[in-house]
């Protein structure tokens, strides 16, 4: 049994449809990712499976449990806002502890599970500060750790780290998901960030326009893009129509599958090879982006090349060069 199913879920803002028929199954531990861009749908279907909007037809179930209509706190899940909405007048600890009610949670016992969480977190000497006096990044950890406090049966995230910088970004991404292994809590995260979501999620969920475009773990999105739309969401990829090489079909090819040699007669008559000429180049750090010009004189494409292997060719504008395109670096799109 699905930890979470929904079931043909339907949402409409007067209208505007914004999502058609969404169903999918979601496993216990599991971390996914919505993802796609902006007005795809994705943020409105967390909001259903939080409570926060409730769908026009479809339900939503936890276990053997229908919770399409209730409300947030029945349903025992943790969420995190992309602002992180922490209480200015309160303390980190009593952040923390915000939700946690009832004669079972004295303010002893309270303490001690906020001290708990900002251990786990990494942030022990924080518990009598204040959020204003906290950095962008660990305004994220205290969200998340108030988000646990409860032991939540479902972690819902909303862009949770689309506020901070590039790098800190990177460094919360890794101790989010170590966090997650660790506590063993389902996480559902939306993001519109294809490589956070590369990073991050067992499964990928990539929607667009209010419908689910493919689900998969993300080598599959990555390697085997079952459309155009998800192919080139997903990373980056050349689109080509060949037809003396794929009976008339367009294919897509990753910028790195392409490789690039000297435009040599025996590199040329190598299978699935061309003459093209490369344009420009732009350093990405450890390798270098190649903009090439087929000999139609207008189909662009691009290819990645390591570093140290354009230095050593001694690659430069306006030159020809040879690629090769292999039948197995192929994405066969329609």
């Amino acid at each position: 049994m699905s930890f979470i199913s929904i079931d043909h879920v339907i949402k409409d803002y007067e209208e505007y449809r914004a999502l058609h028929g969404i169903s999918l199954s979601i496993d216990r531990g599991e971390f996914i990712c919505f993802l796609g861009p902006s007005g795809c749908g994705k943020t409105t279907l967390l909001n259903i499976i939080a409570g926060l909007h409730f769908p026009e037809q479809g339900k939503v179930m936890c276990l053997d449990e229908d919770i399409t209509y209730l409300t947030p706190a029945k349903r025992k899940f943790g969420i995190v806002f992309q602002n992180y909405a922490l209480f200015p007048n309160l303390t980190v600890s009593d952040n923390i502890t915000y939700g946690l009610r009832g004669k079972e949670w004295h303010k002893a016992k309270r303490n001690e599970r906020a001290d708990e969480l900002l251990s786990l977190i990494g942030l022990p000497h924080i518990a009598q500060r204040y959020p204003v006096e906290l950095s962008g990044g660990q305004q994220q950890r205290v969200a998340l750790a108030r988000a646990i406090a409860n032991n939540p049966r479902l972690l819902l995230l909303d862009e949770p780290l689309s506020a901070l910088d590039a790098k800190v970004r990177v460094t919360l991404r890794n101790e989010l998901k170590i966090l997650q292994r660790k506590l063993g809590i389902t996480v559902v995260m939306v993001t519109h960030d294809q490589e956070e979501a590369m990073a991050l999620a067992d499964r990928i969920v990539v929607m667009n326009e209010g419908r689910i475009e493919q689900i998969g773990r993300p080598e599959s999105l990555y390697l085997a893009p079952e459309n155009r739309f998800v192919g080139e969401f997903i990373g980056s990829m050349n689109i080509l129509s060949t037809p003396q090489w794929a009976q008339g079909k367009t294919i897509g090819v990753r910028y790195e599958q392409i490789q690039v040699r000297p435009a040599t007669e025996e590199n040329l008559l190598q299978p699935y090879s061309l003459v093209v000429r490369m344009m420009s180049w732009h350093l990405m750090g450890a390798f270098y982006r190649l903009e090439l010009l087929m000999s139609d004189q207008s189909t662009q494409l691009y290819a990645d090349v390591p570093y140290q292997y354009f230095q050593d060719n001694q690659l430069s504008e306006h030159t020809l060069v040879a690629i090769t395109i292999p039948p197995e670096s192929w994405c066969v799109l329609s």
